[in-house]
């Protein structure tokens, strides 16, 4: 089976603290640290468990307008064991990312394409945008894949409630994957030596037939017009101090509102 994977880099919260930019236009990005998306990981590794049980290849693929940051998130993954990194970068990408995808998969034959459930923009759109426009089966949040022999994936999924749904659904497809499906492997130091030196195609805009229209700031029907931190709702209090004079401060304040005696 032939899998491509969507992945992305994202700002890391644990080697980073987060800023807004004083015109309220984007986060300030400048020297930030950036490691794989965490939902992105979960579908790598479940193409890879795919793979080495029914045979076949993993591809992944991102589009990243900084070369060094998106090479480094390709090849840990392709570490862990997927067999080829694609690069996508050109310096009018903007939006329109599932447009990108789109024009990736149809340069190969891929039997199934997986995407992370969400990335940092929290929007959870390109999964089901891709499946759309390539016009293939789709589902979202899926916790469970089960390869069948017919051409056919049984997958689980989860819905309202915490309740689990179970369908089948025809290959080729597209799936969005979330966390908790399996446990990424680690990635070994000598997996990362192994893959430092092969090398990832690299495609421009005009190499997948698409002009900074389709693809640039300008074409998104959806502008981000502000980024602000939310004021404290009444009522609200920060606790500071210690660890533990925030735990006496807080069974202090429960005491006091009669939720504890």
């Amino acid at each position: 089976m032939e899998i491509l994977v969507c992945i992305k880099g994202v700002p890391d919260l644990e080697e980073n603290e987060i800023e807004i930019k004083s015109d309220g236009t984007d986060i300030v990005r400048d020297d930030l640290v950036y490691s794989i998306n965490e939902w992105d990981n979960y579908a790598v590794e479940e193409a890879i468990s795919i793979t080495e049980d029914k045979g076949g290849s993993v591809t992944v693929v991102t589009v990243e307008s900084d070369e060094e940051k998106a090479d480094e998130v390709l090849r840990r993954e392709m570490a862990m064991g997927s067999q080829q990194g694609i690069l996508v970068t050109d310096a009018a990408y903007g939006k329109g990312i599932a447009s990108v995808l789109k024009a990736v998969s149809e340069k190969g034959s891929y039997d199934l394409i997986l995407t992370g459930a969400q990335a940092d923009g929290g929007e959870a759109q390109v999964g089901g945008m891709l499946a759309a426009m390539l016009d293939r089966p789709y589902a979202s949040l899926v916790n469970m894949i089960e390869v069948i022999d017919d051409g056919k994936l049984k997958i689980g999924r989860e819905i309202e409630g915490g309740d689990q749904e179970v369908s089948e659904i025809d290959l080729p497809c597209v799936l969005s994957i979330q966390t908790g499906i399996n446990e990424p492997r680690y990635v070994s130091l000598r997996g990362i030596r192994k893959v430092s030196s092969v090398e990832i195609p690299e495609y421009r805009a005009s190499d997948l037939g698409l002009s900074a229209d389709e693809i640039g700031i300008d074409a998104s029907k959806v502008k981000r017009v502000d980024y602000f931190v939310p004021d404290l709702g009444e009522g609200a209090e920060m606790i500071e101090g210690s660890m533990e004079e925030k735990v006496n401060k807080v069974i202090e304040l429960l005491k006091s509102k009669g939720g504890m005696s």
